[in-house]
C-alpha cells in the first residue's frame, strides 16, 4: 500500500499556498515526495513558507501571483513549467474573506473583489492547469489532479457572505464539470470543503467570544480544524490510490454539518 501514496516525480502547484490550508496540503504532500510550487501575493510569505518546505527534501519555488489577474495567472504558469517541466496537480486554494456587509447595502466593488480572486482566480488557474494536463495526455501522459479549496459556506447559509458562498458554490459546480469532461486525459476534479479552520482569515471571528461561545458545542470533535488536517486528503488525491474516484467534494469540518 505505501507505494500508493509515493509521488515522487510528481509536482503538485498550490495558490494560496504559503499559509494556512493550502500549507498545510503542500507539507502533507512534500512529506510524500512531491515537489511543489506555490503562488501567493505576499513575497515574504512566499519565502517564510519556501523555506518550511525545503525541510522537506523535494524541489519547492514560490512566485508572486495574483490570480484575479488573468496575465499574470498564464506568466506563473509558464514560469511553473519552466522550473519544473511539468504540473500533475492543481490546487486551487486562493481566497480571500468577505467583509460582512449587509446584503442589501453590499456595494459592487466588494461583490467584484470576492468574485474576483475565490471565482475568477479559479477559472483561470484551472484554465491554464486543465490545457497543460490535456496536451501532456494527448502526448501519451495522461494524468492531472484538479482541486479546489471550497467551503462549508457553499452548502450552508452565510449571512453577510452571499458573495463569498456564491464564489464556493460556483466552484463546486465548475469542478463537477471538469470531472466530467477531462476525465478521458486521466484528469479527476475534486472540491475540499473546510468547516471552521484556525488560520489567519478566521483569526478574527475566533477572537470573539460570542462567536466561540456558539460554534464549539456544534463541532462534535470540539475542537477548531487545523492546516495540517488537509495534508492526508492531498496526498490522497494527488497519489495512484484515488485514479478511479472523481468529483468528490470532500467535507473536512469535524462534523459540523451534521450536528
Amino acid at each position: 500500500m505505501g507505494s500508493f501514496f509515493d509521488l515522487s516525480g510528481r509536482v503538485a502547484l498550490i495558490t494560496g499556498g504559503n499559509g494556512g490550508i493550502g500549507l498545510g496540503m503542500a507539507e502533507g504532500l512534500a512529506k510524500h515526495g512531491c515537489d511543489i510550487c506555490i503562488w501567493g501575493t505576499n513575497v515574504e510569505k512566499n519565502a517564510a513558507a519556501q523555506e518550511v518546505l525545503n525541510t522537506y527534501g523535494t524541489k519547492v519555488t514560490a512566485q508572486k501571483c495574483d490570480v484575479s489577474n488573468p496575465q499574470e495567472v498564464e506568466d506563473a504558469f509558464t514560469e511553473t513549467l519552466k522550473n519544473h517541466g511539468r504540473v500533475d496537480g492543481c490546487f486551487a486554494n486562493a481566497g480571500i474573506g468577505s467583509r460582512g456587509t449587509q446584503f442589501d447595502q453590499m456595494e459592487r466593488e466588494e461583490w467584484d473583489r470576492i468574485i474576483g480572486v475565490n471565482l475568477d482566480g479559479v477559472y483561470y488557474t484551472f484554465k491554464a492547469a486543465a490545457r497543460h494536463m490535456r496536451e501532456r495526455a494527448q502526448d501519451g501522459d495522461a494524468f492531472g489532479r484538479l482541486v479546489g479549496t471550497a467551503s462549508l459556506a457553499a452548502i450552508s447559509g452565510q449571512p453577510r457572505g452571499e458573495h463569498y458562498a456564491a464564489t464556493k458554490g460556483g466552484m463546486i459546480s465548475m469542478v463537477k464539470a471538469l470531472a466530467v469532461e477531462y476525465a478521458r486525459y486521466g484528469v479527476t476534479a475534486h472540491s475540499i470543503l473546510p468547516g471552521w479552520i484556525e488560520t489567519a482569515m478566521t483569526e478574527g471571528s475566533f477572537s470573539w467570544d460570542k462567536f466561540v461561545d456558539n460554534v464549539m458545542p456544534r463541532i462534535p470533535m470540539r475542537r477548531w480544524g487545523q492546516p495540517e488536517d488537509f495534508a492526508a486528503v492531498a496526498v490522497y488525491i494527488m497519489s495512484e490510490a484515488s485514479g478511479y474516484h472523481t468529483s468528490e467534494n470532500f467535507l473536512i469540518d469535524g462534523g459540523y454539518s451534521i450536528f
